[in-house]
């Protein structure tokens, strides 16, 4: 099995041992040649509730946890800045 793993930042830390984390990509548009940043959120389960908003971290696929998680937090790549 293929380990897919993805790079994003927590963009929510409201719900318990659970984190919003929001994907960002960079594509060209197909007629206009534009380029574009598109987005994607994903449910991702962080144990320790150890992440907060901000923060860049690396998740990975799991079978599913809960009826929208199917992502696990693996890594804290950079801590962000708390905003007060």
């Amino acid at each position: 099995m293929v380990m897919i793993t993805k790079i994003g930042s927590v963009v929510s830390d409201k719900m318990n041992k659970t984190r919003v984390v929001k994907i960002e990509r960079v594509v060209q548009h197909s007629k206009y040649k534009k380029i574009i940043k598109k987005f994607k959120k994903y449910y991702a389960h962080d144990e320790n509730n150890s992440t907060k908003t901000g923060d860049v971290v690396k998740i990975k696929l799991t079978k599913p946890i809960s009826k929208l998680k199917r992502w696990q937090i693996i890594e804290v790549i950079n801590k962000g800045e708390t905003q007060i």
